[in-house]
């Protein structure tokens, strides 16, 4: 098998987390856990380049983590600019928390990935609205053969004067769309993206996005050049929608993987990220690349531990018990 290079656009922020049983943390994460657990996934030939500003105070800690990860390569990791995330999160519950930035990574433009352009894929997990922007991933699309995923968690997400981070609007969403491959959101975050023509356009006044809504706005997307639309539903695992080779769009409900104890929710949407960009890569299919995002989610809420994740042939027979195949 040929080596797999897959780059990770992101911000590794320095978070103090108040978890959903009053725990109080303070770690790395965000492109951390999608570094870790593609680190898992691959085989140790493979290269994987994560793509970040850091504070010059967090560069050493965070190469010495990444370090530990034997297929990792630290080019893309840079304190130039001394500008890197740092993030207050206060969950309510398993899945809703609070959030407020005091730090702000320098977002990542076209010459920070000119060095990872050979690239298979190219995971874009930003936090906020700027990190990873438009221009970047159209730069990316001219001038590399790999494909695109993009979390959604960014362009749906900016900062007030204060640093509270709050959801917005991502009016100019279909600029960005032609030049994703795989769009992954959560359903708050397809909300933001999805105001059809004679709809109001302001989330106070629209009704919220259901699971119902979900295929109109599919159908939008991928009309637009996005090649597949991942929404994860927490619970109740995720939808899957794509064309098929008659040009029809295909939706894919798939189920969660079971998590006996959840211990700390941080990060399941970068792994997640991170097992569907793995998930495709590995077997071209949007379906299964899912299956693979719902594994490492549910790996990572169910451990504390960055080398928590299961290598692949572990992954594989939990996918099998999980869905029969």
């Amino acid at each position: 098998m040929s080596v797999r290079t897959v780059a990770v656009l992101g911000p590794v922020p320095f978070d103090r987390i108040t978890t959903h049983r009053d725990e109080v943390l303070s770690k790395y994460g965000c492109a951390l856990y999608t570094v870790a657990a593609l680190s898992a996934l691959l085989e140790p030939s493979d290269r994987i380049c994560p793509v970040v500003h850091v504070r010059r105070v967090d560069e050493e800690p965070i190469k010495e983590l990444l370090s530990q990860f034997p297929n990792v390569d630290l080019t893309g990791v840079r304190s130039d600019t001394d500008r890197g995330d740092a993030v207050e999160l206060v969950y309510l519950d398993q899945n809703k928390r609070d959030e407020r930035q005091t730090h702000f990574m320098a977002p990542i433009l076209p010459e920070d990935v000119e060095f990872v352009l050979d690239a298979d894929a190219f995971v874009c997990v930003p936090i906020t609205d700027y990190q990873v922007s438009q221009p970047t991933l159209r730069f990316i699309r001219e001038r590399s053969s790999g494909f695109i995923l993009l979390d959604g968690h960014g362009p749906t997400v900016a900062l007030t004067g204060g640093g509270e981070r709050v959801h917005r609007l991502w009016i100019d969403r279909d600029m960005w769309l032609p030049y994703v491959d795989i769009l992954k959101l959560n359903l708050e975050e397809a909300g933001c993206g999805w105001f059809p023509p004679g709809s109001a356009d302001s989330t106070t006044s629209a009704a919220p996005l259901t699971v119902r809504d979900l295929p109109r706005f599919a159908e939008h997307c991928l009309d637009r050049g996005v090649r597949s639309l991942c929404v994860t539903l927490d619970e109740h695992g995720c939808a899957v929608y794509y064309k098929d080779a008659d040009g029809v769009v295909r939706e894919e409900l798939v189920d969660r993987l079971p998590v006996e104890n959840v211990v700390d929710t941080t990060g399941c949407g970068d792994s997640f990220a991170a097992g569907m960009a793995f998930g495709y890569l590995h077997r071209n299919d949007y379906v299964r690349a899912a299956q693979y995002g719902n594994a490492m989610g549910a790996q990572r809420c169910a451990s504390r531990e960055l080398k928590g994740y299961k290598s692949l042939a572990e992954t594989d027979r939990q996918l099998a018990e999980a869905y029969g195949i």
